[in-house]
């Protein structure tokens, strides 16, 4: 009897493990460092690289922290304001698929706005940015952030 008894007690506790909540689920793959390439519309060029690091909350905004641009730009030189939203919209075997979006606001010079709108699907955000702004800080294309 003792040897059944202990071994329904690790049948259900290795069923609870299994079964019960993980942290690892929903939005936690969005969670850590990424890389960007912004590309211009029409030259294909490279228009602006950054790196962040990202965590989704409870309300889908992102804590951003470590946001540096790796490219040099006359429209965000510094003080920059970022600011962001997850939407997950399923998550299958860890790859987790949702909305995203990202907005950075130049400190100096001020009054430019580099807007991010995409998908995420698993290790890769990609989308359409767009940059608003005055002396020259304007222009569009497409984004492709990759987890590190």
């Amino acid at each position: 009897m003792k040897h059944f008894a202990l071994a329904a007690l690790l049948i259900a506790s290795v069923t609870l493990i299994g079964c019960g909540s993980n942290s690892n689920s929903d939005s936690s793959n969005i969670n850590g460092t990424w890389n960007a390439t912004l590309m211009s519309n029409g030259g294909g060029s490279t228009a602006f690289t950054f790196g962040t690091s990202l965590k989704v909350n409870g309300d889908n905004s992102l804590s951003i922290s470590n946001f540096s641009f790796t490219s040099d730009s006359a429209c965000f030189v510094s003080g920059e304001k970022e600011s962001g939203s997850f939407t997950l919209s399923g998550n299958f075997n860890g790859q987790v698929k949702g909305s995203f979006g990202f907005s950075v606001l130049s400190g100096s010079p001020s009054g430019n706005t580099l807007t991010l709108s995409g998908t995420a699907n698993g290790n890769t955000i990609s989308g359409t940015w767009s940059l608003t702004g005055s002396g020259g800080c304007t222009g569009s294309g497409n984004f492709t952030m990759t987890k590190m």
